[in-house]
């Protein structure tokens, strides 16, 4: 899943250090999140969203095709 983390962050002046401090979580978990190799859970991804003032989805990009089918 792609994402806009590392944007947002560098839009705000934040080091990956400073984020993960507001975060609670490892400098290592942002970086994970930021290259990708990392999905968020959904309580963490809503406090980040929280933080930059945004919804999920206009952070966290959904590549995959659907997970349902409709009938």
């Amino acid at each position: 899943m792609e994402n806009r983390v590392e944007t947002l962050r560098k839009e705000r002046g934040l080091n990956q250090e400073a984020f993960a401090r507001a975060l609670q979580v490892s400098r290592q978990t942002v970086s994970a999140i930021e290259t990708g190799k990392y999905n968020p859970s959904l309580e963490l991804a809503f406090a980040i969203a929280a933080f930059f003032g945004k919804t999920i989805e206009e952070i966290f990009i959904y590549e995959g095709g659907a997970v349902y089918e409709e009938k």
